[in-house]
């Protein structure tokens, strides 16, 4: 039988991990794997699922390319007016899942997003290569259109519009940070029976826990 997904199944590898070897804070876990996934030459190291969610709570799951990791949370960006925005500002709350299959690993964010300040969005939006800059005036991220040449000449006419000139930030398009709650480290072992440390945000501060597969 073609596409019988059932006997898919790899044996993974015998890394660990364990409470005793993580760091208290998940954003340094996250660090320390995000640098390994790296150095492994994974593909698009990254990138990851991010869920939303609309005011009803149905959701929605797309990928996105995490841009900075820092002591408040992980960025990415987007254009504020597309599908994702609409539901960051009908229902903050928000997922990221990282999957580095090479590593037999696996992140879990949750939290609240919010957008980044201006200077944040304008600093990024700048260091972006300029057809990048120039594709966020020309697309009106989650829109319908009529065909892939509408959105051609919209790229054609915008460029000769900022022809030799500065291309500011479009008003649309900028930061979200994903403060998190709670981070979830998988890794695979043998017989399914995986590793997974979990830490969630208390008052006083990080708790961990290991968790059955």
């Amino acid at each position: 039988m073609e596409n019988d997904l059932s006997h898919l199944r790899k044996e993974y590898s015998q890394r660990t991990l364990s409470k005793q070897v993580v760091y208290k804070d998940p954003l340094e876990q996250l660090r320390l794997w995000m640098d390994e996934a790296i150095r492994s030459e994974t593909n698009e190291p990254n990138a990851m699922t991010l869920a939303t969610a609309d005011s009803e709570g149905r959701p929605s799951s797309r990928i996105v390319l995490l841009k900075d990791l820092n002591d408040q949370g992980l960025v990415f960006y987007t254009n504020y007016n597309s599908r994702k925005g609409m539901q960051i500002e009908a229902n903050p709350l928000g997922s990221m899942v990282f999957f580095w299959p090479e590593l037999e690993r696996q992140v879990r964010a949750e939290g609240i997003l919010e957008k980044t300040d201006q200077e944040n969005s304008d600093e990024y939006f700048q260091s972006r290569p300029e057809l990048s800059r120039l594709a966020a005036w020309a697309s009106d991220q989650s829109s319908a259109i009529p065909n892939r040449s509408y959105l051609e000449e919209r790229m054609k006419s915008i460029s000769e519009q900022f022809k030799d000139q500065f291309i500011p930030r479009p008003p649309q398009w900028g930061g979200y940070i994903l403060k998190p709650r709670r981070f979830e480290f998988w890794q695979g072992r043998r017989n399914r029976l995986h590793d997974r440390i979990e830490y969630y945000l208390y008052d006083e501060g990080w708790t961990i826990q290991r968790l059955a597969p």
